[in-house]
């Protein structure tokens, strides 16, 4: 029962917060398959590599620094030092690796997916804490709000930071790259350093719920103006089909009246998603070169036909 008890206490909260993160990105939501896959790397994947590259830096530090493993053990040195280092060197590999695809499209799409691995590391590590320190029923009830209010989502802020940069840094040059790259690990590193700081010692735990919550409020807001830039690219995209008379001039009526809104009608859902589609895919062709540029052209035409037919058939 108490494994059970421990297990729904893990998973429930984070989920539910991926659910509004997802929802969040109201434009252009990405493939939840996509996004649960970067969950579930976050939730053993990255649970495995980071726990094994903690245990290979106290080696290191061991055969280099002379540190002993047991001073690794009764200091902070392992939690607020090699614990982040590994931990978000393990998250952030596979959104280097995942920005790739062809759904990682920009910075609010980082977000989300760094966000998901995040989430998916602080459920399994929160379930570890719940069985193995949860003693007694107090203990556990306080285990599973201090985590699952903070230590868990403080995982999410700091991958989900680290996926926005990587969504800029996924149309940069490969000199502007790397530096970028570089420098979001150093800051979801410190985020995480920060925390585990925080929370070594009873002195400090203020300090760290009121970080906690400056860091949360900053997400939200990175969160919120990242869909605003969404809205931007799809109102200037589509400010510059109709200019060109690539698609009807009624468009933008239809973008400005609509966009915002969840509405149930199937073909104007429709057509709001081919008018999404078309905006971040002319996006993706101005920065790109290559095949690529030659793959988001075709996609370009496809959305500007089917628009046109929708329009023409419908009557709209």
């Amino acid at each position: 029962m108490f494994i059970v008890s421990s297990l729904f206490a893990a998973i429930i909260p984070m989920l539910i917060y991926l659910y509004f993160i997802w929802k969040m990105d109201k434009y252009e939501p990405e493939p939840i398959k996509f996004v649960m896959l970067h969950f579930l790397w976050g939730a053993f994947g990255a649970v495995f590599l980071g726990a094994s590259g903690s245990t290979i830096l106290g080696i290191f530090s061991n055969l280099i620094f002379h540190f002993s493993p047991t001073l690794i053990e009764t200091t902070s040195i392992s939690s607020v030092l090699f614990a982040p280092i590994s931990e978000e060197f393990a998250k952030g590999l596979f959104i280097i690796f995942s920005s790739r695809s062809k759904y990682f499209d920009n910075s609010t799409d980082g977000i989300v997916y760094g966000a998901a691995i995040g989430l998916g590391f602080g459920m399994t590590e929160n379930f570890l804490y719940f069985t193995s320190y949860g003693d007694n029923f107090s203990s556990w009830i306080y285990l599973v709000i201090i985590r699952s209010f903070f230590s868990a989502v403080m995982h999410a802020i700091s991958t989900g930071i680290f996926g926005s940069f990587m969504g800029i840094a996924k149309y940069l040059n490969s000199i502007l790259r790397l530096p970028l790259i570089s420098f979001a690990m150093i800051i979801s590193i410190s985020i995480h350093s920060l925390w585990n700081f925080s929370v070594s010692s009873s002195d400090t735990y203020v300090f760290g719920f009121l970080s906690m919550i400056f860091l949360i409020s900053i997400f939200i807001q990175t969160l919120k103006y990242s869909a605003k830039r969404d809205k931007k690219i799809i109102h200037d995209e589509i400010k510059e089909e109709i200019e060109n008379n690539f698609i009807p001039f009624q468009v933008i009526d239809f973008v400005n009246n609509s966009i915002e809104t969840d509405n149930k009608n199937p073909i104007r859902k429709k057509i709001l998603s081919l008018i999404v589609h078309l905006a971040f895919s002319k996006m993706k062709y101005k920065k790109t070169k290559g095949k690529a540029k030659e793959n988001y052209y075709n996609e370009i035409l496809y959305y500007r036909n089917s628009i046109n037919n929708l329009f023409e058939t419908n009557l709209l």
